[in-house]
């Protein structure tokens, strides 16, 4: 039965990988196997199948709400040239090369991706490096592994919240560990971006800034992320750099003659529509009033306990709540429209630009929701089948003790895969659930070593990467940046692979 139920899941890497189907492709014929296997071989009558789907239903509701308000906040800014004006006064900062890297690459990536997400960080900034003087190569590599560690708490939270959704655990008992683990190796990433800027040199020169700028910004995503603002926790993080990185770049300012002057006026304009998310976010989640007002307005449905043939069983109770009016899609909706005003006032729109945002929004968001629907459906569908059991079993009984330590690789294999965090988290983190159950080890660790490799390996997955060679100047060249991301990222997940092993066993 490990074999049937493992199918699904190997088709859809077949197809990625080897013949390079995309995810929406890959992931509908994933679900239709996975469809064919539960209702033949684990006894999936017809009524189950139709309460999964309707559960899948719930999650998929879920996570795009997140996914597509995420991106509209990013084109309301981007179109209003906001995004344009915060890249181009960092460097301005410094001359020093290696500080650039930093900030730019390290800093602004970050930030970048807990505001908008999808590949964004590296589109953005590597030609930006481009121009700065960096190599193609190194313009592309530096701000692909420099948000890297943000993208779990990135996007306003989409790939955690699919984590929780996945897996019915909260954000209380999964934001510690996966911001723990994702902070330490944020340390990392400062350094590798230092060396992918100018060798051991650089990293010998700016490592006191990078473990300054990482402690710094590691720390601030980690108290947010425990406190309850996990949905916008990389993008405070990244923040935190961006303002830390000041006094930095004055430390290593280089040749003071190419610094220009930063428009300060316009650099404030361009953060006040993010000043809104922070303002609303900080309101819904520490006013208990206003929290426990929003949180009467929600929806759900409950389901009564399924069996299959073989006599597998899910146990009654609701599916993923929804809170209407809290939920992060409602709040980034309401930071997009306010934040589509302030820039109107400030007379930064083009005639058109509201077509453009609702264009290039819509353009952009609909293939990637088209993989999540059939990958939802999949994972809950392989839950309430029995096969995410019966994979269990399987990895339980081959890997044993050192499962954990394979448990981040499996989650970077994921985002490999599927081509993003969020996909990963939905495809493997339930089995990582079960098989971390029947082991005995501790499943919030085991998760958040899933999200944590995830996030890691999703900047090598081959849609990201053909994306950052676009950008850079490196199109027909994307194997020389795999090579590259490669070593840097395989030496991030091992990082991860051993504070999985130190968890599980304290």
């Amino acid at each position: 039965m490990f074999w049937l139920a493992i199918a699904p899941i190997a088709v859809i890497l077949i197809l990625m990988v080897g013949l390079r189907w995309g995810a929406s492709r890959a992931g509908a014929a994933g679900y239709l196997i996975a469809l064919v296997i539960a209702s033949t071989f684990f006894g999936a009558r017809l009524e189950l199948l139709a309460y999964a789907h309707a559960k899948a239903l719930l999650l998929i509701i879920d996570v795009l709400l997140i996914i597509w308000t995420a991106f509209l906040l990013f084109r309301v800014a981007d179109e209003a040239g906001a995004i344009r004006v915060i890249g181009q006064s960092l460097p301005h900062l410094t001359a020093d090369k290696g500080m650039q890297a930093l900030i730019i690459g390290w800093a602004f990536a970050s930030f970048l991706q807990g505001v908008g997400g999808f590949g964004v960080p590296v589109a953005v900034i590597a030609p930006l490096l481009v121009g700065l003087g960096f190599s193609p190569l190194s313009a592309v590599v530096i701000p692909s592994v420099g948000h890297s560690w943000a993208v779990t708490f990135g996007s306003l939270g989409s790939s955690f919240n699919a984590l929780m959704a996945a897996t019915g655990y909260t954000w209380e008992e999964l934001a510690s560990p996966s911001a723990l683990f994702l902070g330490l190796a944020g340390l990392g990433v400062g350094l590798v971006v230092a060396h992918a800027a100018g060798g051991w040199g650089a990293v010998r020169r700016l490592g006191v800034a990078a473990l300054i700028l990482g402690g710094a910004m590691s720390t601030a995503q980690y108290l947010a992320a425990t406190s309850g603002l996990w949905n916008i926790s990389s993008f405070i993080g990244g923040l935190t750099g961006l303002v830390i990185g000041f006094p930095l770049a004055r430390w290593h300012r280089g040749n003071t003659e190419e610094n220009g002057r930063v428009d300060w006026r316009s650099l404030l304009i361009a953060l006040s529509g993010y000043g809104v998310l922070v303002i609303l976010t900080l309101g819904v989640q520490l006013i208990p009033s206003v929290h426990d007002a929003l949180s009467n307005f929600s929806f759900t449905l409950n389901f009564p306990s399924l069996e299959t043939t073989l006599g597998y069983s899910t146990p009654p109770g609701p599916g993923r709540k929804i809170p209407i009016l809290r939920h992060a899609g409602t709040i980034l909706f309401t930071s997009a429209l306010a934040a589509y005003l302030i820039y109107r006032r400030a007379g930064w729109y083009k005639p058109g630009a509201f077509r453009r945002i609702a264009n290039g929004t819509l353009k952009r968001v609909i293939s990637s929701s088209v993989g999540i629907v059939s990958m939802v459906s999949m994972a809950v569908l392989m839950q309430h089948a029995g096969m995410t059991d019966a994979l269990a079993e399987g990895l339980s009984s081959a890997m044993g003790c050192v499962f954990p330590a394979l448990s981040p690789w499996m989650g970077a294999l994921g985002a490999f895969m599927t081509g993003s965090n969020t996909n990963s988290n939905v495809v493997f983190a339930a089995l990582q659930m079960r098989t971390a159950e029947l082991l005995g080890f501790p499943v919030a660790i085991i998760l958040a070593a899933q999200t944590s490799g995830a996030a890691l390996g999703s900047v090598i997955a081959p849609t990201k990467v053909v994306v950052g060679a676009s950008t850079g100047g490196m199109a027909g060249r994307e194997g020389e940046i795999m090579r590259k991301l490669l070593a840097y990222i395989g030496i991030l997940i091992l990082l991860i692979s051993l504070l999985a092993i130190i968890g599980v066993w304290l």
